[in-house]
């Protein structure tokens, strides 16, 4: 490691713009001619659409969906044997499948305009029953939301196995049903669009607050009848994405379609009403766990049955399948489960799609195994982390595949609890719980798959399979290094991170790096930034695409130094040749400015390569971590109080340290937010109850606590420089172990929390319960 290259916490070079107000957003960017665009929206679930009346003389303002039949349905189907496609209109037709689906789209010089536009359209609807609980979803005579399918589900998944010799043979069995509540994703800026049409290249241009640009770029295409080389998309500064800006919007396409119908600027901000009730959510999983277990706490097998609110539409273009669909691969996590048995269901209801990120399955998954461990636990008498102890995977068996085909990184998930455990004083929390004290302590440890490579995408049948991840990486005239990179940095950091890459294949200073991304004109092609990939993938094509450009410098310097072929190596940003040498700098200036200076035989290849990565095998990798928490309750009101909170991580080799704690303290205040604060309820009717951040609460500083970090470096045996995707393990941890910890807490109370959020109206009523 360099004091600037791999491993170093350099400070992010980005910040600086940002913490002066420099950055620059969807918002910010107000062209000539401009006009703004608010949606007419559905106040219902479920409903007929019989008529749109436009307010008279606005007739010209107001666009239905018969007013733009140039835009196709949003389709997002996945290969799943099994799966049922749901066509989603951009603009309601003929019926309506949840509060807030855009109806029509209202034009005026002013938000303030569009919005009372919107306000005095007449909306004419037969009300339906609404179908708002996924778990009654199916049941014989609920109205169908998409009416060509037989009942309300996506896709049902399973794996079989015969368990029931295992009664006999258990010393413990439990049996849990396990809740998590729907959330937003709530990111600090908001979906943005600005739809320009050039007429002179006959090209859409797209300014969308998006992390994935060129997947949107090929959404655009194929729901407007364009070919590719007609749409550019632009993604600027990008104020937080957590999967919620990686999704094709309705509002995207009628923004389009309306900028190329009347050759003007449109553009439509998002506000947090629309946020928190019109759009994605995610998390909302039920789960029925039966455990059995020998007495030693050892697993002899488990039985899964989940359920997911997908909601009422498929999203592009992660499909409405991939978070249930996923709970069988991820459930063993990093312990030995020798039998196995699950089912899954994708189940359709009158709610927003639900979005398969911000933490993805893992959060529920992690959730479910380990409050069961702990339930195993407390039934045997055992201590929660001697019952993991004898259940995770020995570091002698790393890498390893499990028992449903998951091949697994290296790591040693045993000394990660004993690190977290080891920096908590368990025996003086069971000294207060004798004293009476409402106190307990919660571990909770998981894996994060992330880079997820073809295979796994391909195995999961996601419409948009992921494939080599590509970089540029050019000398301009004057020795700065250019990469050009697909992916997207909403947050990340990846301006410095991959700068330092670039510093620790060619040795440049990372301020003569320049990171050019967020424009589909200008970079290749890429699935974009999601499922913590992007350092794993986007740092591995930019650390091959400066490895061949170093190859190509040391040929020309050789040259230049008329040195014999092959003695020449590159050093600390120059290429050296015995006791001569020549700088990066003085390089590219000579190739381009001073070319009658090169020998007639130089590589004529110049000083631009793009290079493609993808790591072998291409299964992700998995970071891992272990979280341990102390939890005080307050038995009269049902305040839960975090008084100590734990992480140890294994995220490989940290290309940056200080980066990777800021991913991490920023998740864990997620999980926090997941465990103890955020839910979006429906009532019967699927109406959304939560409209402002006054009723969706999420935690700030006073509820999150100084977050102690202890960081194993375990390098993956398949990754460039040794990396793990880390980006969403923060947000995994938290649910578990604070839930266990609460439930270790409320154990001399006979009572038990299962539910997600633990709010202190459903501690009360636990604490009621057990009375």
């Amino acid at each position: 490691m360099t004091e600037q290259g791999v491993g170093a916490s350099l400070r992010r070079k980005e910040d600086a713009r940002f913490l002066h107000g420099r950055g620059r957003y969807v918002g910010d960017i107000a062209p000539r001619g401009l006009l703004e665009v608010a949606f007419l929206r559905s106040p219902v679930a479920h409903a007929r659409l019989t008529g749109i009346g436009k307010p008279e003389g606005a007739e010209e303002r107001v666009f239905a969906a018969a007013d733009l039949p140039e835009i196709g349905p949003i389709r997002a189907n996945s290969a799943l044997p099994g799966f049922r496609a749901s066509d989603q209109p951009a603009l309601a037709t003929g019926k309506l499948r949840h509060v807030g689906e855009p109806i029509a789209a209202c034009l005026a010089a002013s938000r303030a305009e569009a919005e009372d536009l919107a306000a005095a359209c007449r909306l004419d609807y037969e009300p339906l029953p609404a179908v708002a609980d996924m778990l009654t979803a199916r049941a014989p005579g609920t109205p169908l939301i998409h009416e060509h399918w037989p009942d309300n589900a996506f896709l049902e998944t399973r794996r079989d196995e015969d368990l029931s010799d295992l009664d006999a043979v258990a010393a413990a069995k439990v049996v849990r049903r396990l809740r998590t509540a729907r959330q937003s994703m709530a990111p600090l800026e908001g979906r943005g669009v600005l739809a320009e049409w050039d007429p002179r290249l006959e090209q859409l241009v797209l300014t969308s607050s998006t992390q994935m640009p060129h997947v949107t770029k090929t959404g655009l295409a194929e729901c407007l009848g364009l070919n590719e080389g007609q749409v550019r998309v632009i993604a600027p500064d990008v104020g937080g994405g957590f999967g919620y800006k990686g999704i094709l919007l309705p509002e995207e396409l009628v923004c389009a379609a309306l900028a190329i119908r009347i050759g003007r600027p449109v553009r439509w901000l998002e506000d947090r009403l629309e946020s928190l009730t019109a759009h994605a959510n995610c998390r909302e999983h039920h789960y029925i766990v039966t455990a059995w277990a020998d007495a030693e706490g050892r697993l002899l097998g488990a039985e899964v049955d989940a359920t997911v609110d997908a909601g009422a539409y498929s999203c592009y273009p992660f499909s409405a399948c991939l978070e249930a669909a996923q709970i069988g691969s991820i459930f063993p996590g990093p312990y030995t489960l020798p039998r196995f048995r699950y089912r899954t269901v994708s189940a359709c209801t009158n709610k927003p799609p639900i979005l398969p990120y911000r933490g993805v399955a893992r959060t529920g998954v992690c959730y479910a195994m380990e409050t069961t461990l702990d339930a195993l636990a407390r039934k045997l008498g055992l201590s929660a982390e001697a019952v993991r102890l004898a259940n995770l995977v020995p570091p002698e068996a790393m890498p390893y595949r499990n028992l449903v085909g998951k091949v697994f990184d290296s790591g040693d998930y045993p000394e990660a609890v004993r690190r977290a455990v080891a920096a908590v004083d368990v025996a003086r929390i069971r000294a207060r719980q004798a004293a009476g004290e409402c106190v307990g302590f919660g571990l909770s440890v998981f894996c994060e798959q992330g880079a997820h490579g073809t295979s796994v995408y391909h195995g999961w049948g996601i419409p948009f399979v992921p494939g080599y991840e590509q970089a540029q990486a050019r000398f301009t005239p004057d020795g700065v290094l250019e990469l050009r990179s697909g992916v997207h940095s909403h947050g990340q950091g990846l301006e410095t991170t991959l700068a330092q890459v670039a510093h620790e294949v060619l040795g440049i200073d990372p301020a003569r790096v320049r990171l050019v991304h967020g424009d589909t004109a200008l970079t290749p092609y890429s699935t974009g930034t999601w499922g913590s990939r992007a350092m794993v993938m986007a740092g591995g094509a930019v650390a091959e695409a400066c490895r061949l450009l170093g190859e190509r410098a040391i040929a020309i310097g050789a040259a230049l130094l008329q040195a014999e072929p092959g003695t020449a190596t590159l050093r600390n940003g120059s290429v050296q040749a015995g006791e001569a040498s020549i700088s990066l700098d003085q390089i590219a200036r000579t190739w381009f400015r001073h070319p009658q200076n090169l020998p007639r035989d130089v590589d004529k290849g110049g000083l631009e390569v793009t290079a493609g990565y993808r790591p072998d095998p291409d299964t992700g990798t998995h970071s891992y971590a272990c979280h341990a928490v102390t939890v005080r309750i307050e038995t009269e009101t049902g305040l839960v109080t975090i008084e100590d909170y734990v992480v140890v991580e294994d995220g490989g080799r940290l290309v940056n340290p200080m980066i990777v704690d800021g991913q991490v303290l920023g998740g864990t205040a997620q999980g926090i937010g997941t465990a103890l604060y955020e839910e979006m309820p429906f009532d019967a009717e699927g109406q959304p109850l939560a409209g402002t951040l006054a009723d969706y609460l999420l935690p700030g500083a006073t509820e999150v606590p100084s977050i102690r970090i202890d960081h194993m470096e375990t390098p993956s045996p398949w990754t460039r420089f040794g990396q793990k995707g880390i980006g969403e393990s923060g947000a995994i941890g938290p649910p578990a172990a604070i839930i266990n910890a609460i439930n270790d807490a409320l154990a001399p109370l006979g009572a038990e929390v299962t539910d997600l959020p633990a709010t202190p109206a459903r501690l009360l009523a636990a604490i009621e319960a057990a009375r």
